[in-house]
């Protein structure tokens, strides 16, 4: 399979720059799996789609405010910096920029030396390991100091951080949002839970693997990057009871959708207390073994996370259902519309 396969046209203007004020106010488009049907509404007329039994499974993930401007101490010179993962503690993988001038032993200040870092490794793709040392308490430093790491494709600032978290998010640690959550309310949940829906929540935290273009021509050759995901004994057991009793479990977002395939693949199609590292790649012909459902956002052309829905569907049926978003002008990825595919 090519990934020109994957491929749609998409004017740069459908883009979503800013998160709309209601997170419920997002338009959703609905696809059959057994029909191809598709209508066009409003994420708030989720309920309408959801009955008493079902599930839907939530990345409870933080995103960390990851993105530093800084100095080199030597000479002054300015250094952005994006956490990725930390390895231990105080000592993090990040991406430079420019990376050639932070070399091992090479160290950084930010916000006039309330936190330092030094270089003390390099990492395969141009990485590096940075060991921090700071006063307080980490993330209260990060937080005054470091800016939300939106995607390169949003240029506008982000006034308030807390619009590109969840209303959910609890575990710190994502690069970028699971941004299919962004669209729930606590009302909303509220109101879901009332008829009958399970909520559950597992965590993926999202790397920015996520964001990397697809760089072969042939999708088998893709090589997945690495997230760290969990589930509780808690969410395990309420998901084995649902689908015992016939429910259907909807995944919230690509990242929920990755974690609960992982751990049904890996344990012959049972929900399990589980943590790890996942490098799942899903793209047709996938067999689905956890999710019934998948509410999503609309996705880069020729990404991974395209694949992922077309594996749900079929390629066709969502390259129709992308053109026909395009169409009426639905706003596409992190700050975009949403897709409820049953």
């Amino acid at each position: 399979m090519n990934i020109e396969d994957f491929d749609f046209n998409l004017p740069e203007e459908l883009i979503a720059q800013t998160p709309l004020k209601d997170r419920t106010a997002s338009r959703l488009l609905v696809l059959s799996r057994q029909t191809n049907e598709m209508d066009h509404q409003h994420f708030s007329d989720i309920k309408s789609y959801l009955k008493k039994g079902d599930c839907l499974v939530l990345n409870d993930t933080r995103v960390l405010p990851a993105r530093l401007y800084g100095i080199k101490a030597d000479t002054g010179a300015k250094i952005e910096v994006l956490l990725l993962h930390q390895e231990e503690q105080d000592t993090w993988e990040v991406l430079t920029k420019p990376a050639k001038k932070v070399k091992v032993g090479t160290e950084l200040l930010f916000g006039d030396g309330k936190l330092k870092a030094i270089c003390i490794g390099f990492k395969e793709h141009g990485g590096r390991i940075l060991k921090f040392s700071y006063e307080g308490i980490f993330y209260e430093v990060l937080d005054e100091l470091g800016e939300m790491p939106l995607p390169p494709y949003i240029k506008e600032q982000l006034p308030e951080k807390e619009r590109y978290q969840t209303v959910f998010a609890k575990e710190e640690g994502s690069a970028a949002a699971p941004t299919a959550g962004l669209h729930f309310t606590n009302q909303l949940l509220e109101e879901i839970k009332n008829l009958g829906v399970t909520i559950s929540f597992i965590t993926l935290h999202v790397g920015l693997g996520t964001f990397r273009p697809v760089s072969v021509d042939n999708v088998d050759d893709h090589q997945m990057h690495s997230e760290f995901y969990h589930m509780t004994q808690e969410t395990a057991e309420t998901l084995t009871k649902v689908k015992n009793n016939g429910g259907r479990i909807i995944s919230v977002g690509t990242t929920s959708t990755r974690t609960l395939e992982t751990i049904a693949r890996d344990n012959e199609g049972k929900f399990v207390q589980s943590t790890g590292w996942t490098d799942i790649f899903i793209y047709p012909p996938y067999q689905f073994k956890a999710i019934d459902g998948l509410i999503t956002n609309f996705h880069l052309p020729k990404s991974t996370l395209i694949m992922l829905v077309s594996a749900l569907v079929d390629r066709d049926t969502i390259l129709k259902a992308y053109n026909e978003a395009v169409k009426e002008k639905y706003r596409f990825f992190s700050f975009g519309d949403a897709m409820l595919i049953l």
